[in-house]
Order: C-alpha cells, then sequence, then structure tokens
C-alpha cells in the first residue's frame, strides 16, 4: 500500500493486483431510505454484522471523491481509494462503517468522475451531520441492536462533522477527532497567512496585502453563499456552510475524546487546533486527550527531512493507539 497524494483533505492510495479480492468489493452496501432522499453507507465486518459488538464510523474529509476508482485492464485491477485504512488491521469485533456523500458513487470503473450539481447543493455540515446520524440510528436499529461501543472518527472536514453529530446523537460513546481546526476555516486562513510572515518566505507588506484580500473574500463568500462561484476549489456555499468553529460544538461534549493533530499539517494551522486544549481547560472539562504528533502531516505521514528520505505513512499507528484508548 502506497499514499502518492496528500492534499487538503483528500488521501489516495495505490493498490494494484491480479488475484486478491479487491478493497472496494469487501464492503456491503446499505441505504437508509428517507422522505426525498437516499443515504448510502457501506460496511465491512469479518464477521457478520449481527455478531459483532462495536461500531466504527469513519467520516472523511473535503471533496467529491467516490471511496474507490477502479481501472479493469488485461487482467490487473488498479485501485485508488481515499479510504486510508488497513482493512486487516481493523478490530475484529467492530463493523467498519462509511458514508457516501450526497450523488457522490462508492467506486467508480474505468471512468473518470465529474461532480453533479446536487453534490453541491448538499455540501454541508448539517448535512453530512444528518447523515451520519441517520445511518447510526438505521445501524442500531436494523444490524447491531445493543453496540457495546460507537465509535467514532473525523479526518479533516470530518473533524468538522465529527464535533457536530457529537452535539446530536446521544449513542456515541468515543470521539476521535483528527488533523481538524478548533477555530472557524477563515480564520485559519489569516493564521496561515502570518504563518508565512513569521517564517520570513513573505514580508509584513504582503502578508497586510494577503490579509485584507482574504477578507474581502471572505466578505463576498458571506454576502453571497452560492455554488456557481468557487474559491479554494471549493464553493462559496461550501465555505459558508464549514465557517461555524467546531471548538463551540466539542465543548458541549460530554463523552471522550482523541483530538490528534500532526505538527507538520500543512492543511490546517497547530495553533487553531491548539485552541481547542486551551479552551478545555478554560472550561474545566476533562474529556479531552490531547495528541500532537512530532513531524507528521495533514495525514499523520512522516515529513522528510532531506532529499533522500523517504516519508512514512503512520495513520495506523495513530489508529492503534486511538483504539487503546477507546480500549481503557
Amino acid at each position: 500500500m502506497r499514499k502518492i497524494v496528500s492534499g487538503l483533505s483528500l488521501f489516495v492510495f495505490f493498490w494494484a493486483f491480479s488475484q486478491s479480492q479487491a478493497s472496494y468489493e469487501r464492503f456491503s452496501h446499505y441505504s437508509v431510505f428517507k422522505k426525498n432522499d437516499t443515504i448510502n453507507y457501506y460496511v465491512y465486518s469479518p464477521e457478520k454484522i449481527t455478531d459483532t459488538t462495536g461500531i466504527l464510523l469513519f467520516i472523511h474529509g473535503s471533496g467529491a471523491f467516490p471511496m474507490f476508482s477502479v481501472t479493469k485492464e488485461k487482467g490487473v485491477v488498479s485501485e485508488v481509494s481515499t479510504m486510508p485504512f488497513d482493512l486487516e488491521k481493523l478490530p475484529k469485533d467492530y463493523a467498519f462503517i462509511m458514508v457516501s456523500k450526497k450523488c457522490v458513487p462508492f467506486v467508480t470503473v474505468n471512468k473518470e468522475y465529474r461532480a453533479p450539481k446536487c453534490f453541491y447543493e448538499n455540501e454541508s455540515l448539517s448535512y453530512r451531520t444528518w447523515q451520519y446520524d441517520q445511518v447510526i440510528k438505521d445501524v442500531i436499529r436494523k444490524k447491531i441492536k445493543h453496540p457495546k461501543k460507537i465509535v467514532t472518527i473525523g479526518h479533516s472536514e470530518g473533524s468538522d462533522v465529527v464535533a457536530k453529530l457529537g452535539t446530536i446523537n446521544k449513542k456515541i460513546t468515543h470521539i476521535g477527532f483528527w488533523s481538524g481546526s478548533g477555530s472557524t476555516q477563515y480564520h485559519d486562513f489569516a493564521l496561515m497567512i502570518r504563518k508565512e510572515a513569521n517564517e520570513g518566505k513573505i514580508d509584513e507588506n504582503t502578508a497586510l496585502k494577503k490579509l485584507d484580500s482574504l477578507y474581502t473574500k471572505l466578505g463576498e463568500i458571506e454576502a453571497s453563499p452560492n455554488i456557481s462561484t468557487f474559491w479554494q476549489n471549493n464553493t462559496y456555499k461550501r465555505w459558508h456552510e464549514f465557517s461555524e468553529p467546531a471548538v463551540e460544538n466539542l465543548l458541549k461534549i460530554n463523552i471522550p475524546i482523541f483530538a490528534a493533530i500532526g505538527s507538520k499539517d500543512q492543511a490546517v494551522p497547530i495553533e487553531s487546533t491548539l485552541l481547542i486544549r486551551s479552551e478545555f481547560i478554560r472550561k474545566h472539562k476533562k474529556n479531552l486527550t490531547f495528541k500532537i504528533y512530532p513531524e507528521y502531516d495533514h495525514g499523520f505521514e512522516t515529513v522528510p527531512t532531506n532529499p533522500d528520505e523517504e516519508p512514512e505513512d503512520r495513520w495506523m499507528s495513530v489508529f492503534e493507539e486511538f483504539m487503546e484508548w477507546v480500549g481503557k
């Protein structure tokens, strides 16, 4: 398994094989039918799902990307995935669940996917939170009626979702808040500009101009949060919908929270995530475990310190530490 791209909130993993079962084929598809809507979710469980005792829900980051993009050619199957877990290392007594975004397929085979209008219309914090809440309720009602633990992990944009979800669904027992900002994403852009200035990458006059330009742009977004205008690869509507500071939701949660951030995260300023720890102390809340991983990036890969060094994928090592914490 090799990670070939690590972007703002996107992982891409690549596999090529000729005989073994493709990863996407190991998931079972289920749907929740609501008035005028269908939620599609996918479950991996090495055991019969009704025999499992725990639920492990992963909430991935931003963008309209299928979980798996498959190319079949001359008997060889190549699989590119935005799912960062090694399925063989997941706990056997948990059902591992992922939810497709609105109008985004779980898998594409030999074709390029382009997001339709309905994806952008439903790209919001409230909609994604509602999806996951409904899936948890459906699983408990129909498949795992008395789970011992319901563990949710949100990464990048998914961290905003898991924070909001924790205020709504009272069945969740543990929350993983990974590579997420404590402040509003708007403020994160300002922090990044100041970081550039502090590191000497830009001078102070340039920093001031970039800040003025940023706040002008944010004003435009809030004045007209539509789906036809894009900034930083997302619609104005998406930026508006995900501008809610995650720390405000996290402080409303009383179950155990495991917040993790890499010190070299290139998408989320660590200073923004540190706000969470400060606010939990200020509010005298004791349910936060806060972990900084030195030299890890946004996707928990090590950042090479010299040209001869290769990055190392540490996602599963973070996950293993997280599950040890869940088991305490």
